[in-house]
């Protein structure tokens, strides 16, 4: 068995021939992926002829650029503004050529934000455009004002309690429905964490795989300070819960307004972590020795603790930041069971709250429109028809019901999230249009049955031509049967 130390002297070699042609390790989100300017012999020139070849390729499709937001390794994200409706957006221009359209539709990031969309958490595309001449794709995403980064970056005091919960709630949602989807993420990290007023929304998912791939995965994925101990002892064997250590390493930032584990390189990274949580047991450690070639065992240590570096962070803040930073992967806990802890029970509660308000005003809103359209009916009825359905109200009742019916269908179809596949088609008989006359006006008015009940008219106005009534159904309707009232006037 190899010592520990000959093993850190491999990974760290291993770190420092990946470094030659990955992006160096930096902190600002725009400045990474800078190596292949670098190389090039004249750098600004390439430059400028890039954007501008950008800038035509846009404007064609009817976008114009207005200023450079960032740049990474693969792509860079200018914001645009659309010619067609004045509204500004975020353009990501990949650097990779793509040969045609449907292999540009078949990107992996492109198949999950169409499979994620749509959700309040996750960034959405509005449009894809290919360039068949440069082969460029550009994605047409909704802008947001800034990132996590930039949005703690510099900051003195740390952030109101309510806002940090507000945004780990919205956090954990985005990965909530992504691994239910069958994706995850794989750079979870504040750079790729998006926020617009009180709005958050997980964004680039250039990295993100299906849950149901098999292992290994690559190796070098993630930023190294979110990268979760399966991700650097072990060949590729990893999962979505990586997504949940990456999310608490974005929580303890948030909260403190500094990186809980800043690694140097690799080495470091394992070093850092086992200085505040400790290192893992022989029974841990033998889970990761069977998915790497070369053994290694850790010098015993006992962590500082998460605690003592944020003393005034509230005890279910704590608790959920150890259940998402446990060095198991099996026993760390999921998206879905951390929306359901204690720390988010007020948020829960809102939620539930306002569902019920908004439910039970959206049913009297409907009921309202159908009592007033009721109301309509029965002014704008001729006077002949006003007396033969006047005491008679029982005849309405299986209309009202319908119409209850049909307002209950509307309420569960709102409730019922959109998603982009094809759903089956069903089988729902749409009741007819209703239409409302005007009061001003008295046009002809018919009055159709949709039951088997015949119709019923006044003693007084009856025909003397007409056949008399069947004594059966007289003896079933006598019962609310009203004489018509005696006028000094008479008529009909």
């Amino acid at each position: 068995m190899m010592h520990y130390s000959n093993w850190l002297i491999d990974v760290k070699n291993r770190a420092s021939l990946r470094n030659e042609c990955k992006t160096p390790p930096n902190t600002d989100w725009i400045n990474r992926g800078n190596i292949a300017d670098m190389q090039n012999n004249n750098p600004h020139l390439n430059e400028k002829a890039s954007e501008l070849t950008a800038a035509t390729h846009l404007l064609k499709k009817g976008y114009k650029i207005i200023k450079k937001i960032g740049e990474g390794t693969f792509s860079e994200v200018l914001k645009t503004q659309s010619l067609k409706d004045g509204k500004f957006y975020a353009c990501k221009t990949m650097k990779q050529t793509i040969n045609s359209l449907e292999q540009a539709n078949n990107l992996r990031e492109v198949q999950a934000m169409k499979r994620l969309s749509p959700h309040a958490n996750i960034v959405q595309l509005h449009e894809l455009i290919f360039d068949k001449e440069t082969g460029r794709v550009s994605l047409i995403c909704e802008l947001m004002e800034m990132n996590i980064y930039e949005f703690i970056q510099g900051r003195k005091t740390p952030l109101p309690e309510h806002t940090v919960k507000h945004y780990m709630y919205q956090l954990c949602k985005s990965l909530e429905h992504m691994h239910s989807c069958g994706i995850f993420h794989r750079d979870v990290k504040p750079e790729n964490i998006l926020i617009k007023q009180n709005i958050l929304k997980l964004g680039d998912f250039g990295s993100c795989r299906s849950v149901y791939s098999k292992p290994p995965h690559t190796e070098y994925i993630s930023t190294r300070w979110y990268r979760a101990p399966e991700c650097l002892l072990t060949d590729g064997y990893y999962s979505l819960k990586m997504d949940i250590w990456s999310a608490g390493c974005v929580f303890f930032e948030i909260m403190s307004l500094n990186p809980l584990f800043p690694g140097t390189n690799e080495l470091d990274q394992i070093a850092k972590i086992h200085d505040i949580l400790g290192t893992p047991d022989q029974s841990l450690l033998q889970k990761f020795k069977q998915s790497r070639a070369m053994h290694f065992n850790f010098p015993p240590k006992k962590g500082t603790g998460i605690s003592r570096l944020i003393p005034k962070c509230p005890a279910p803040a704590l608790s959920l930041l150890y259940q998402m930073l446990a060095y198991d992967s099996d026993e760390r806990i999921t998206a879905e069971t951390a929306l359901r802890h204690t720390y988010f029970r007020e948020i829960r509660m809102a939620e539930k709250k306002a569902e019920s308000l908004h439910r039970v005003s959206g049913t009297m809103d409907v009921i309202g429109s159908c009592v007033t359209q009721n109301s309509v009916d029965h002014i704008c009825r001729p006077a002949r028809v006003g007396k033969q359905l006047r005491g008679r109200h029982t005849r309405q009742t299986p209309l009202m019901s319908h119409n209850m019916k049909h307002v209950a269908d509307t309420l569960i179809r709102r409730n019922i999230p959109h998603y982009p596949a094809e759903l089956p088609k069903l089988n729902v008989v749409v009741p007819g249009p209703q239409i409302s006359f005007p009061v001003s006006t008295m046009p002809t008015f018919t009055v159709t049955h949709r039951g088997t009940l015949p119709t019923i008219t006044s003693k007084k106005c009856q025909s003397q031509l007409a056949k008399p009534r069947d004594d059966s159904h007289h003896a079933a309707f006598k019962t609310y049967y009203m004489p018509p009232l005696d006028r000094k006037h008479g008529g009909c």
